[in-house]
């Protein structure tokens, strides 16, 4: 709901690290308590059975990727005289990885884009997608196959550029900042990937932010009409509008959310 731009309650004044005075918006905590009140416990769970569905779409998909085509076992290698070798087991794998991600996501689009649908049926209190086999038929009818994909293609690339700089990043670290005589060096190296992973993520995040809003923009439903947002012709489109908004990163905080100058 923060994605689209849905703010239904008013900013508070706080103060940032420094001191100084600055609007925040609510947070997770205090916005899921109006939903709540405005649609008891249930409106949490919007989108909740069409997102499982493509959570396990995914997960089974990634599976017979894997299956069908398994990777070849290479050697471990970590030191320094491997650096080529080891630099080609990690495009190896990562290729692999993003082949099985690409795969998965295609499959799983289309119940995501229902599921973002339903969600935002809160901005206008609209019930146009109640639920996933009327959604199916009514994205079918009204927009044609091209309608469950809509959004795909921002999607895909933060999925192809988070794995290669997270994987490819951890990868130097590994090999040029943790030294192999340090005692605690494996630990390191166990947890650089997870580390990487959390700030790529945030970097790549307008990605999904665009990949969301063009899953709901110009459907019929409120969210994606002004004064939300205009009627997008494409995910550039969209994603030079929010660059020209300051808006890229619009509801990537969950608690500290600071209000648009």
């Amino acid at each position: 709901l923060s994605q689209v731009g849905h703010e239904p309650l008013p900013p508070t004044v706080g103060r940032n690290v420094l001191g100084r005075k600055v609007l925040y918006l609510p947070g997770f905590f205090t916005y899921a308590r109006h939903i709540v009140e405005v649609d008891g416990k249930r409106g949490l769970f919007r989108g909740l059975t069409p997102r499982l569905i493509s959570s396990t779409l995914s997960t089974i998909t990634r599976g017979s990727v894997k299956k069908a085509f398994p990777l070849e076992d290479m050697e471990h290698v970590s030191n320094k005289d491997d650096v080529k070798t080891s630099l080609r087991k990690v495009v190896r794998e990562t290729s692999h990885e993003m082949m099985m991600q690409c795969v998965s996501r295609v499959v799983s689009h289309p119940l995501h884009v229902i599921s973002m649908r339903c969600m935002v049926q809160f901005v206008g209190r609209e019930v146009k997608y109640s639920g996933v086999f009327s959604a199916i038929g009514r994205i079918f009818k009204e927009e044609g196959i091209l309608g469950f994909f809509v959004g795909l293609v921002p999607h895909i690339l933060g999925d192809v550029i988070f794995l290669w700089c997270c994987n490819l990043v951890a990868h130097f670290i590994n090999t040029y900042a943790v030294d192999d005589n340090f005692s605690q060096a494996s630990v390191i190296r166990s947890y650089t990937k997870f580390v990487m992973g959390i700030a790529v993520s945030m970097l790549t995040y307008p990605f999904l932010l665009v990949g969301d809003l063009m899953a709901v923009n110009n459907c019929g439903l409120r969210a994606g009409l002004p004064p939300y947002a205009p009627a997008f012709t494409s995910w550039i489109h969209c994603w030079r509008y929010l660059s020209a908004q300051g808006q890229l990163f619009r509801g990537s905080s969950l608690l500290f959310r600071r209000a648009p100058i």
